[in-house]
């Protein structure tokens, strides 16, 4: 019998070559993997929420992984695995789950934040995007909204990717300010490859007024990537949140 746990994580990607094991690159997934292989002294896969790329990062991130044997009565696996990764990595909670429980198919939303600083700043040079000239916020705002006017995001897909599927369900969508800083805040049932990224840097578009927002909803409706805006950097996104049915978050020890 298998033993089934979550691990919540947040971690800065700005030195990773995103979440997912790669060849002769450096990823979050495989990094965790040897610090728990090595704490439990048994080979240990992990399964993680989503994926995602290079020089982004998550403040609230959750893989599962099974155990041959459970985790010993006593032993602070939080504690150990904080003190055996490296600094951009950091470890929350950790708790059994049944073996139905599963890391990305349980989720039933995932939410992402994307900063953008309209100041120089030089405490966000990995972590939000510098753009200083002048953003029509509401009229980004407002193309925002026709966003839950749909479900098929091909145009803000990464290309030839291996899901089945390019439907979504936005539940929100919208630009705030906080001082110097604009932060879109988007939450859907799951998102695409650069999908975030890409709505973003088309929304930029809007707000520098080189599109409209009927344009923008005409690139949606095109369902063609190539009729959207460039992706916004990475360093400027971060996943924040993953939300699960009760049972499997009220069994957190």
């Amino acid at each position: 019998m298998l033993h089934r746990y979550f691990l919540q994580l947040s971690y800065n990607g700005t030195r990773y070559h995103g979440w997912q094991v790669q060849p002769n690159a450096v990823s979050v997934q495989e990094t965790i993997e040897k610090a728990l292989s090595t704490l439990l002294r048994e080979p240990v896969s992990v399964v993680g929420a989503g994926r995602t790329d290079t020089g982004v990062h998550a403040s609230y991130f959750i893989l599962h992984f099974d155990l041959q044997k459970p985790v010993a009565a006593g032993y602070d696996l939080v504690y150990k695995l904080n003190s055996y990764l490296p600094n951009d990595i950091a470890v929350q909670k950790c708790w059994p789950v049944s073996g139905e429980a599963h890391a990305r198919f349980s989720a039933t939303s995932r939410t992402y934040h994307y900063f953008i600083t309209t100041e120089k700043d030089p405490f966000s040079n990995e972590t939000a995007y510098r753009y200083t000239l002048p953003l029509d916020v509401d009229k980004m705002n407002e193309a925002a909204q026709m966003l839950f006017n749909y479900e098929d995001f091909t145009s803000f897909s990464r290309l030839h990717t291996d899901v089945k599927t390019n439907n979504c369900k936005i539940y929100r969508a919208e630009w705030k300010r906080e001082g110097a800083r604009l932060v879109f805040v988007v939450k859907a049932d799951r998102f695409l490859r650069n999908m975030v990224r890409a709505i973003v840097g088309t929304l930029l578009e809007v707000g520098k007024g080189k599109l409209s927002v009927a344009e923008f909803c005409a690139i949606i409706e095109r369902q063609d990537r190539g009729a959207a805006g460039a992706s916004a950097p990475a360093h400027g996104l971060f996943l924040v949140d993953i939300e699960y049915p009760e049972a499997i978050i009220h069994s957190k020890m």
